[in-house]
């Protein structure tokens, strides 16, 4: 077994691309390196102040006990003021970063600090505008940069709820306890959204008015229920059924005299939007809007590439992957038509979807933990180091899904005592034929985000609390192709046309992303072309269109993540030859934890030097 300090210490040091000014850049300070202790205790310290800065982390990954158990009743001051807070914070500890030289004796040390380095270069130059909503360095919702504060899938009222409901332990009154404390801050979190809206509003930075009727519908369905049926309400009532007090009623209390009105002040501030929107989906319509496209581009890809590299490298391999696919739909005699129309053919057909009920749900969830239960049995054959993939699938919640994506994964705890949850909407179940399920799995779960997650708990704190969107979803693509590689397909045709369709769906995602805000296509524009050319439904595809314009760039890490993974396997594989095996290789991807494109090939060159010998 191939352990991860082994790893990171064997070959030279590190030399990275660098990604911006201060990444694998030359030292600024004079005298001795600094030794690998200091290093690491520092980056320690910069752990420490994320969890105080964003404390939902702390819940997140089972922190918010012992000396920082103050954290477990607070949530991260998404304020005016609160956000500039961030951002300075941010800033003073980059500073301090590009201070430290990196040639300390230990390569771990030198590629924890250029992670970490590089997280906060991206953040920093994200909170250098005026607008949005930058969450770089928020491990619980780091994909999802955005220029809107709030949107249907951005903000504290889709993001809040269900973190209290799935990741804040309740087994003791002091939980409970530390539960009402944050349902009272929540009205604070929405208070200091709408504050910044009308910020935003005044620099003409409105979100498009079918996303915001869309925000809109959802707020409006939530609060026409009573309260007692508020999921914030009946979340603290299930789980303290054995814990005397009168939980209900003070969380009733909270909701009725602090959420609802936040929630009014929000839903009517959105409504001063919604009056100056139009439906134009780029943001090539905000303020500097270009160079704010480039920057989330560069924070989603950790990339160089420009908009249209991005459009043509979907292009020609959406090109390729389809065909892969067109043996596949001949052998299944589907010969007329191009290849969208036909996986459109296939998508429709009744033998390959199930119920739109209930019980048609709830066979989805099934065949989901069976198709766990089944690449666990693989496992082993493309990892020599395992771990144990704690997960729990769970559907969207029903207030959510209307503008939630199709599915996601949360990470569980460091302690493994609260699983990772793998959420798929289930709003329609006509989104889910049934050979599109496995694929999305292996994506979500295992050995996708749950998985590659659970690696970075053996990581320096400061690893687990930062991500980067294209090696995250890259990984997760490329386990979709792990999962075919051992066998999953080999007597399942349809759910390999399935695999492919998934990859071309990341491929479409690539021309969609640049078309809207790149190239000014509308959105009907865009759900059009994504529909007839991947034949995906158009209820998904309009979900996937909107999501681009909450996320600009967001999207585009998949593919771009996924090819440069299989690059650097190509370049081990030729390196290596006979000395190539698969497992250490996967391993030294995931041992090296979650990294920017531009140290991968680094940790990949180790990985060659090491078993060279």
């Amino acid at each position: 077994m191939l352990d991860r300090r082994t790893f990171l210490a064997s070959g030279s040091a590190l030399a990275a691309v660098p990604f911006l000014s201060g990444c694998a850049g030359k030292p600024t300070l004079g005298g001795n390196a600094p030794d690998a202790a200091a290093v690491e205790a520092t980056l320690a310290d910069v752990a420490e102040q994320l969890l105080r800065e964003y404390p939902e982390n702390a819940t997140s990954l089972g922190l918010d006990k012992d000396n920082r158990s103050d954290l477990k009743a607070r949530l991260t001051d998404r304020s005016l003021e609160g956000y500039h807070r961030l951002a300075k914070s941010a800033a003073d500890r980059l500073e301090r970063l590009r201070a430290i030289r990196r040639e300390t004796p230990s390569a771990a040390a030198a590629n924890d600090l250029d992670v970490v380095r590089t997280a906060h270069e991206i953040a920093d130059e994200g909170f250098r505008f005026p607008y949005g909503d930058v969450v770089t360095l928020n491990q619980n919702w780091s994909y999802r940069n955005s220029p809107y504060v709030v949107a249907q899938n951005t903000g504290g009222f889709v993001e809040i709820p269900d973190f209290l409901d799935s990741n804040h332990v309740v087994t003791t009154a002091a939980d409970a306890d530390a539960y009402l404390d944050r349902l009272d801050a929540y009205w604070r979190v929405l208070d200091g959204e709408t504050e910044r809206l009308a910020y935003n509003r005044k620099l003409s930075v409105v979100a498009p008015d079918f996303l915001l009727d869309k925000t809109l519908r959802q707020m409006k369905t939530a609060r026409a229920l009573p309260v007692a049926q508020w999921g914030l309400v009946t979340s603290l009532t299930r789980r303290t059924a054995a814990i005397p007090g009168d939980w209900e009623r003070r969380a009733i209390s909270i909701v009725e005299r602090r959420v609802i009105p936040a929630m009014d002040r929000q839903i009517a501030e959105l409504a001063r939007h919604r009056a100056l929107a139009t439906g134009d989906a780029g943001v090539w319509k905000l303020p500097d809007g270009d160079r704010y496209y480039a920057w989330a581009l560069r924070a989603a890809t950790t990339s160089s590439l420009s908009p249209e590299e991005v459009h043509a490298r979907g292009l020609e391999e959406l090109a390729a992957l389809q065909a892969r696919m067109e043996p596949l739909l001949r052998a299944q005699g589907l010969t007329r038509g191009t290849v969208g129309e036909r996986m459109t053919a296939l998508g429709k057909d009744p033998k390959h979807l199930f119920p739109n009920t209930d019980a048609g749900r709830k066979q989805i969830l099934d065949y989901l933990n069976e198709r766990v239960a089944d690449i666990r049995t693989r496992l082993p054959r493309a990892f020599a180091t395992l771990v144990p993939g704690n997960l729990l699938i769970k559907r969207v919640p029903v207030e959510i899904e209307a503008g939630a994506p199709g599915g996601y994964a949360a990470a569980g705890t460091i302690d493994g005592s609260v699983p990772g949850n793998y959420y798929i909407n289930l709003r329609e179940t006509s989104m889910w034929p049934r050979f599109g399920l496995p694929t999305l799995t292996y994506h979500e779960g295992l050995p996708g985000h749950i998985w590659q997650g659970e690696y970075t708990y053996k990581l320096p704190l400061v690893r687990s609390l930062l991500a980067f969107n294209a090696y995250s979803e890259g990984w997760a693509l490329y386990a979709e192709q792990l999962a075919d590689e051992l066998g999953v397909y080999d007597e399942d045709p349809i759910g390999r046309l399935g695999y492919l369709q998934s990859l071309a769906f990341r491929a479409c995602r690539l021309v969609v992303d640049s078309g809207l805000h790149a190239k000014r296509w509308t959105r009907a524009q865009a759900i059009e072309w994504f529909a007839t050319t991947n034949g995906s439904t158009v209820e998904e595809v309009q979900g996937e269109v909107d999501r681009y314009c909450a996320w600009p760039g967001q999207a585009c890490g998949y593919k771009v993540g996924h090819s440069e993974i299989v690059r650097l396997r190509a370049k081990a594989q030729g390196a290596l030859g006979d000395r190539f095996d698969l497992r250490t290789f996967d391993d030294a991807l995931v041992l090296g934890g979650n990294v920017p494109l531009t140290l991968l090939e680094a940790v990949v060159d180790r990985y060659i030097a090491a078993r060279r010998g």
